[in-house]
């Protein structure tokens, strides 16, 4: 019995050991990150979001833990994080400093929106936010998401809409029914309009992106899912038939907003620092829909997720991510999901 109790408290012991070090491992990981963006080291990056969630056992939000939290409001409080947003012809443009937003935690479907958690964040980390990020899901419509961008914009900030052609929160897989094949057919067309018009009735901007972590193969707008790495079934014949496919798609979406003057939007293209599958095809590039469509190019940053995960630090992602992110184009950068486990 006696060996059974010490055995039990060694297990104890090295459990909270494990805890207390990946507790250290989020506060260092956030302390580095600020460090590094305020160092300047990587100037092209104009704005950063932190996905303020819990999800699959990751606990990503800055109160995780006292210490990650401390070391979020001290890195964020540094006066090159800003908060106002400069447009121009309804279009965000980068200011001097750093736009400082978030996911400000909207709900397991990422489309709860309200003031009060924008309040809730906002409190925590002791500094406003420029915009709040949330999911348009699609489900088994199309349709603008009015009443999220009203509270959004009611709450005195920006309104950032993800476009996600799902039928499902399921991650992994196709869609059968919101293909990017069926996008470029037109099949939408109708629902698109309206969203376009439903846009461009608003009396002020807003940010919008389509196709998040477009190279990651958790979503199902993957090129994977669209033709991967296949050449003769759709377009150029020099071109992989998946990325050529949303990007494609992503261009007939804009085409659409701008015909029914939604000239009021920003548009976002949003790749993942990884691609996976790690296949030539499957490189961010080959999904960006170009300069004459993009008006700012977004990238998501995050460490270790699970407790058994590699550790990376947020400079060693961003050194692998930033040649290719900013090899695209010379129109800003933003980080539009960062975030770590506790």
């Amino acid at each position: 019995m006696t060996k059974i109790i010490y055995l039990l408290i060694i297990i104890v012991s090295f459990s909270s050991c494990k805890k207390y070090k990946f507790r250290k491992q989020k506060k260092k990981w956030i302390k580095e990150a600020f460090e590094v963006l305020s160092s300047n080291k990587y100037p092209r990056i104009k704005a950063i979001s932190w996905w303020n969630e819990n999800f699959d056992g990751s606990i990503l939000r800055i109160d995780g833990s006292k210490k990650s939290l401390k070391a979020y409001r001290k890195g964020v409080a540094n006066d090159i994080f800003i908060t106002s947003a400069v447009f121009n012809n309804q279009k965000l443009v980068s200011s001097n400093g750093i736009y400082h937003s978030a996911y400000p935690d909207f709900g397991g479907t990422e489309d709860q929106v309200s003031a009060s958690r924008i309040l809730e964040f906002e409190e925590l980390a002791e500094k406003k936010i420029t915009w709040a990020y949330f999911s348009n899901n699609w489900y088994n419509s199309i349709a603008f998401p009015l009443s999220s961008v009203s509270i959004i914009h009611n709450a005195g900030k920006v309104p950032f809409v993800r476009m996600m052609p799902r039928t499902d929160f399921d991650e992994g897989g196709p869609d059968e029914n919101y293909t990017m094949q069926k996008i470029l057919n037109g099949d939408f067309d109708a629902q698109l309009t309206q969203w376009a018009i439903d846009a461009s009735s608003l009396s002020y901007p807003i940010l919008v992106e389509f196709g998040t972590e477009v190279n990651g193969n958790w979503f199902p707008w993957n090129g994977e899912f669209n033709g991967g790495g296949e050449k003769t079934n759709y377009g150029d014949p020099n071109l992989a038939d998946g990325p050529e496919r949303f990007r494609d798609a992503y261009r007939h979406i804009i085409d659409i907003c701008n015909a029914n003057g939604a000239d009021n939007i920003t548009w976002f293209f949003h790749a993942d620092a990884y691609s996976s599958p790690e296949t030539e095809w499957n490189k961010l590039e080959n999904y960006y829909p170009g300069d004459n469509y993009i008006d700012w190019l977004g990238v998501s940053v995050y460490g270790p997720q699970t407790r058994d995960a590699d550790f990376q630090s947020f400079s060693e992602i961003m050194d692998d991510v930033y040649p290719s992110i900013t090899s695209l184009s010379n129109k800003p950068i933003a980080i539009l999901e960062f975030g770590i486990t506790e």
